[in-house]
């Protein structure tokens, strides 16, 4: 099938999410991974990473196909969006740095006493200001920054959707900036 009528993808979603058809799913695999694949091309993604993205995409359409409303997009918007995410996820798993120890680094001085208190006591008011957090806000501020875990990740842990974790980032990063200049 080399082009679906929009209402045809949509229905072919639906399909899926009812009764996991595995011939909708095809379909929709076949029309949609290489227009995924092309998409993360242009964005800059390698060939290799490209058809993984494009196979990951689809893969999550399958299981979150009971997510789709096509109230409110259109399903190349739907998959399109998610392929986006995960290529931002990807990035994001990229740019960490890895840390090499640097063996000369071992004769090298302590910081100061005055750093380390004032790193201690920033430390301190961040943790006492995520305390402040309501409890949905803290515990994604916790899986991403002490426990270093994609949105992606923390959206299946909580078993909710990604945008509501990225929902919940915002608001929270939003309350502690204005908590810490309080304090300031």
């Amino acid at each position: 099938m080399s082009q679906l009528a929009r209402s045809e993808a949509a229905d072919l979603i639906v399909r899926i999410a009812r009764s996991q058809d595995r011939a909708a799913f095809v379909a929709l695999f076949e029309h949609f991974a290489p227009r995924v694949k092309s998409y993360m091309l242009r964005c800059g993604a390698a060939q290799e990473a490209a058809e993984e993205l494009a196979q990951e995409a689809l893969l999550a359409v399958w299981r979150k196909a009971d997510q789709y409303d096509p109230e409110r997009s259109g399903a190349s918007t739907w998959i399109f969006t998610i392929a986006r995410n995960l290529r931002i996820d990807a990035l994001r798993r990229e740019r960490r740095p890895v840390i090499v120890e640097d063996p000369s680094d071992a004769n090298e001085a302590e910081p100061a006493p005055d750093v380390l208190l004032a790193s201690a006591q920033r430390d301190e008011r961040l943790r006492e200001a995520v305390t402040e957090l309501p409890r949905d806000q803290a515990e994604v501020v916790r899986l991403a920054f002490f426990d270093d875990r994609t949105h992606v990740e923390i959206a299946g842990q909580l078993e909710v959707p990604l945008g509501t974790v990225k929902s919940r980032m915002r608001l929270a990063l939003g309350r502690l900036r204005r908590l810490l200049e309080d304090q300031a």
